[in-house]
Formats: C-alpha cells, sequence, structure tokens
C-alpha cells in the first residue's frame, strides 16, 4: 500500500509510506494551496510537491498531512486536528515516538502553535515561512486585492469579522516561539520582492533566537536551486536521529 486517504473530525488526512521505512515519521504542514481530498492531494498533482514527497519516500520516511480546513492561518482549530492527526499516526504505525515537521509559507503558523500542544516533535525544517500574521497583515495592506482576500480568510478561520482582524494582533506579542531543545531550520527562497521583505524580518529574529541561544539556521536560496530543497531537509533530519 502506496498510501491511505482517512478522515478525522470533518477532514481528509493522507498517509504515504515510503519503499523501504526508515522508522521516522514526518509531519507536512503546507501553505495555502494544500488540500486533501478522498483520492489525491496537492502533495499528488503539484509536480514541484510530488518530487519533494518522493525524495521524502526514498529516503525512508513516512509521510502524512491533513486538509486541516482548507486556509486555517494558524487557527486553534487547525492546530489541535494537528495534534490529533500526529497522535492518530502515532497509534497506528510503526514509528518513532519522535517526529519531524516540514511547514510551508503559513503552514509554519501552525506548526509554532503545534510545538506549544505537542512535546515529541524531533526537528523543524520551514520552507519560506510567514512566522508572524501581524506582520503578514501589514506586508500585504499595500496589495488591496489580497489584502481583502486574508482579511476574510482570517475571520473565517479565527471566527471574527473582518473589521476585527487587526484588534486581534494589536496588542499580541508576535514574535514566533520556539523552543531551545528544538533543532530548527529555515529555507528561503528569495524568488520576488516579497520573499527579500521576509528575509530581513528573518534577520531581526535571527538576532532574538541567537541570545535566546534557539538552535535555527537559515539557509537563502536562489530559484535556480530550488531541487536541493530535498536533500537540504533530509540531511537536517538525518542530523537529529541519532538520539532515539
Amino acid at each position: 500500500m502506496e498510501s491511505r486517504n482517512f478522515k478525522l473530525d470533518t477532514e481528509w488526512n493522507i498517509i504515504h509510506y515510503p519503499y523501504k521505512p526508515n522508522g521516522f515519521g514526518i509531519l507536512i504542514l503546507g501553505d495555502e494551496r494544500q488540500f486533501v481530498e478522498r483520492k489525491s492531494s496537492f502533495w499528488t498533482q503539484n509536480e514541484g510537491k510530488k518530487a519533494l514527497l518522493r525524495e521524502f519516500k526514498e529516503a525512508g520516511y513516512t509521510v502524512f498531512y491533513s486538509n486541516l480546513y482548507g486556509m486555517n492561518w494558524g487557527s486553534q482549530k487547525a492546530v489541535e486536528l494537528a495534534g490529533r492527526l500526529c497522535s492518530h499516526v502515532q497509534r497506528n504505525e510503526i514509528l518513532n515516538d519522535k517526529i519531524h515537521v516540514f511547514a510551508e509559507g503559513m503552514g509554519a503558523l501552525t506548526a509554532i502553535n503545534l510545538l506549544k500542544l505537542k512535546k515529541n516533535i524531533r526537528s523543524l525544517v520551514m520552507l519560506n515561512p510567514i512566522l508572524s500574521l501581524k506582520q503578514h497583515l501589514e506586508q500585504e495592506k499595500e496589495h488591496k486585492f489580497f489584502y481583502k482576500k486574508l482579511l476574510h480568510e482570517v475571520s473565517t478561520s479565527y471566527h471574527i469579522r473582518p473589521e476585527e482582524v487587526s484588534k486581534l494582533f494589536t496588542n499580541k506579542d508576535d514574535f514566533p516561539y520556539l523552543p531551545k531543545e528544538l533543532p530548527s531550520k529555515i529555507i528561503h527562497v528569495l524568488a520576488s520582492r516579497r520573499s527579500y521583505q521576509q528575509s530581513e524580518l528573518f534577520k531581526e529574529y535571527y538576532q532574538k533566537w541567537e541570545k535566546e541561544e534557539i538552535p535555527i539556521s537559515i539557509c537563502y536560496m536562489v530559484p535556480e536551486k530550488k531541487s536541493q530543497i530535498g536533500p537540504k531537509a533530509i540531511n537536517f533530519f538525518k542530523q537529529h536521529e541519532h538520539v532515539l
């Protein structure tokens, strides 16, 4: 069996099985276009994601992910379902207790909140992550159409009116939480003006992480090198599998 689709709550989830299991699992928390249906998913339809999924499986990883209510923007409901998915997989699959997490874009918001809920995360790789919803909302203000769409998505996910979204983060410390004991890596592809703006924000965060002795590294990459994303993530995961 190559994969198994199943439902938790109202949401479809999928587990992909490797050809030669290494005993470790990867939870994927996807970006805005992520979806899972009864018989397919974004990771089986998009060529780039399909190639990355194949690399993870060839390296021996059991890979799993969820639809997570669509455009969830790190909502508590999505975080709790991600936690339930981890527990389900650990109960039903023969895997090491500690899992790796691969989070892309919006999925990083869910990952950061999941770290507060689950203590059995082995390592974290984030690809082009959105680490602060507050900062992301600020950046999107100059793109009126996308900002309006973002407000609608966030208000739907957080069950508030669109005009209340900005108030939600007015007095909130939105600095991304990372535990001191968790090895983390950011892979950031410099492909647009927005990505360069994000890189400046990462530099600010990194200075604070460094002071707090958070074990995190940042890898900047040009679009022509995107084929290295899989090998870099796998290499990082393997570095942190010596202690079972």
